[in-house]
């Protein structure tokens, strides 16, 4: 192979199903060098298995203590960057993908240059599209999101009306499959910021992201994200989630973010055909 590809996988007593649908995965591909998996596990169970695994032997198992989900993440691509990987990909547990996946995106990247990050078609289990592809929120956007359910308001925060059928450049979306250049991230000094325990900090960086280089959503490849929703089954991780956003918007601001409107209005324009 003409690049190096690591990946990286934080668990938290993930199941053990799970782990081995994303391992298989990441092993038909045979696209990635390093799999970094960072296990803040309060327990050593994990470790056994990736001893035993047949499914990946390029696996670097790495103990830590739950310090976030960002910050555990940042371990891996500290290394990355040290490895002189070209690429990076940050693999939520819950999700998986035909073996096609990560060559076709590596050869995108390859070509364009000017993208730092890329995301492609998510679906459901059952098929069903993921809408991730989305507006800089406001602090409205989440609390309609998470507490009004305005369908409404949904489909423009989620740039429904694109089609999601070609490729954007939107300036927020999903952490859940984050593949990334590396040198992007070497030159401009870009991790997730380590304030963030859980929720908000893939949008944080991506935005980061979205300042120096193109973060693409590409739907010609698809990967399946069989996603929970915890922080709406859970007030422990809901509270998590808010006060991530209250963090989110400390950062760059509550109702007056001249950055945030200007991206927003050239998605929104590139969309419209403007």
């Amino acid at each position: 192979m003409s690049f190096m590809l690591s990946a990286s996988i934080v668990l938290y007593n993930t199941s053990h199903e799970q782990i081995n649908m994303l391992l298989e995965s990441v092993s038909k591909s045979n696209c990635v060098q390093t799999l970094y998996i960072i296990d803040n596990s309060p327990n050593e169970e994990n470790q056994q298995l990736f001893k035993t695994s047949k499914l990946c032997n390029n696996i670097e198992y790495i103990p830590h203590e739950n310090t976030g989900y960002g910050s555990s993440h940042n371990i891996a691509i500290k290394k990355a960057i040290e490895c002189g990987s070209d690429y990076h990909i940050i693999l939520n547990p819950d999700i998986y993908f035909e073996s096609n996946v990560l060559s076709e995106l590596v050869h995108y990247m390859d070509i364009n240059t000017d993208v730092g990050y890329i995301l492609p078609k998510v679906t459901y289990p059952n098929g069903e599209l993921q809408y991730l592809c989305k507006l800089l929120p406001t602090p409205f956007d989440l609390i309609f999101r998470r507490f009004c359910h305005i369908i409404r308001h949904n489909e423009r925060y989620e740039l429904r009306h694109s089609g999601y059928d070609k490729i954007m450049n939107p300036p927020c979306l999903s952490g859940c499959f984050m593949f990334m250049r590396v040198s992007t991230l070497k030159e401009h000094n870009l991790f997730f910021d380590d304030r963030f325990f859980m929720y908000c900090e893939d949008f944080d960086l991506i935005r980061r992201i979205h300042c120096v280089a193109k973060t693409v959503y590409y739907p010609k490849v698809s990967i399946v994200h069989n996603h929970a929703k915890e922080s709406y089954k859970s007030k422990k991780m809901l509270k998590i989630h808010i006060q991530s956003a209250i963090k989110y918007f400390n950062k760059f601001g509550w109702f007056f973010d001249k950055e945030r409107k200007a991206m927003n209005k050239k998605i929104l324009d590139e969309i419209n055909g403007f």
